[in-house]
């Protein structure tokens, strides 16, 4: 567990090792002055999972003739460990119809704490009481990401009927003619959308399930239609990666040759599920964010890596916080806002990370941007405060 707390400090002050060695996290008050600053822990970590105290942190200062110490009582480590591992979803048994954990179950939505990066507020605590620099404002890393739950809407049976049905058979026809009539057919426009975000790193999940119940529909990887979307996208210098299936299955041959950036579709994840991507290789997860309200569901702004809190075991999957999905701001099911509501909530957001020096990723979706709603004139309106 040791590399547990040593990985926890060194992360609070931005990979600064020589710095984390002026920490130590003991209550054993013989050994403080070996240290700068103390952390006294709670013994909770590696014990028994309980909600964090997130009251004001509690800070004392020691001075002698010989040397100043900084005592804090609150355990900030254990508190860190409690959100970047997601130990809160071990013991909080709520969960959607989707057996998703949502912002409205967690101790942080019910305490209003979502647009608090709090794990990020004892990052610059430490780093305060050490004397450091606090980080430069900006953005370590920008991700625009889109998920492929669908190519086209038309192009498919189901789809096709469906259209016809709802008295929409002239896009149908338009969509069979030529692919790039397809209201979802959006990959021209979100790539010259995206290039206006100078060294943003575009990634688009590809999905290879088996169309089934919630991987509907399914697009056939060796047919014109992805042929034609592939090109587009490895033309405009993006990424592929992995959209892993609603049911978790296992990743396709395509999905293997693509598997180092993964999300799970419709932002399904689970300790179990984090567990098995460890298990395939997996590097890289972009799934974390309540599906029902943007915020920080990791607590901090950066990527971490991933700490599973049943084996106590510090992974090399690292966790990219997902900041703002469009269907998120706009569906009556979660936030349900209207376009200047979505802006002002995003900007807070933004300024945020900016702050703290994080990593911003956004979702967008290709389906959702030509079907009336305010995302294809929001998205350029973010894009916008990137620049």
């Amino acid at each position: 567990m040791s590399d547990i707390i040593q990985y926890i400090i060194t992360f609070l002050l931005y990979g600064n090792e020589s710095a984390a060695k002026l920490v130590g996290y003991t209550a054993d008050e013989s050994l403080w002055n070996n240290f700068h600053v103390v952390i006294v822990p709670n013994g909770h970590i590696g014990c028994h999972i309980v909600e964090p105290d997130l009251s004001d942190v509690i800070v004392e200062k020691k001075e002698d003739n010989a040397k100043s110490l900084v005592v804090i009582h609150t355990d900030i480590i254990y508190n860190t460990f409690f959100f970047i591992s997601r130990a809160e979803e071990l013991i909080i048994d709520q969960r959607d119809e989707h057996n998703r954990f949502l912002a409205k179950f967690s101790i942080l939505g019910k305490q209003n704490r979502l647009m608090i990066p709090t794990v990020d507020e004892y990052a610059r605590l430490l780093m305060k009481l050490l004397n450091l620099p606090l980080p430069t404002p900006g953005f370590s890393n920008i991700f625009l990401t889109h998920d492929v739950d669908s190519i086209a809407n038309y192009r498919h049976l189901r789809g096709a009927i469906g259209g016809c049905l709802r008295g929409q058979w002239r896009s149908v026809l338009a969509s069979q003619r030529d692919i790039h009539n397809d209201p979802a057919f959006t990959f021209s426009w979100l790539i010259s959308q995206d290039k206006k975000v100078e060294n943003a790193k575009c990634i688009y999940f590809i999905k290879d399930a088996f169309g089934k119940g919630y991987d509907y529909p399914q697009y056939n990887l060796d047919g014109k239609d992805f042929t034609l979307v592939k090109q587009l996208i490895e033309n405009s210098g993006a990424t592929l990666g992995w959209h892993g299936s609603y049911y978790g299955d296992k990743p396709t041959k395509l999905e293997k040759e693509n598997k180092r950036f993964h999300r799970s579709h419709y932002l399904r994840c689970s300790i179990d599920r984090m567990q098995e991507l460890v298990d395939m290789g997996v590097t890289d997860d972009f799934t974390m964010m309540f599906p029902d309200q943007v915020g920080f569901r990791l607590q901090t702004t950066r990527a971490v890596r991933w700490i599973n809190p049943k084996t106590m075991a510090l992974t090399n999957l690292v966790l990219h916080p997902l900041a703002v999905m469009d269907c998120t701001l706009s569906n009556a099911n979660y936030m349900h806002l209207d376009e200047d509501e979505a802006y002002f909530e995003c900007q807070r957001l933004f300024e945020k990370v900016y702050k703290n020096n994080g990593e911003l990723t956004l979702l967008w979706h290709n389906t959702i941007v030509r079907n009336g709603n305010y995302h294809h004139l929001l998205y350029p309106k973010l894009l916008n405060l990137l620049t």
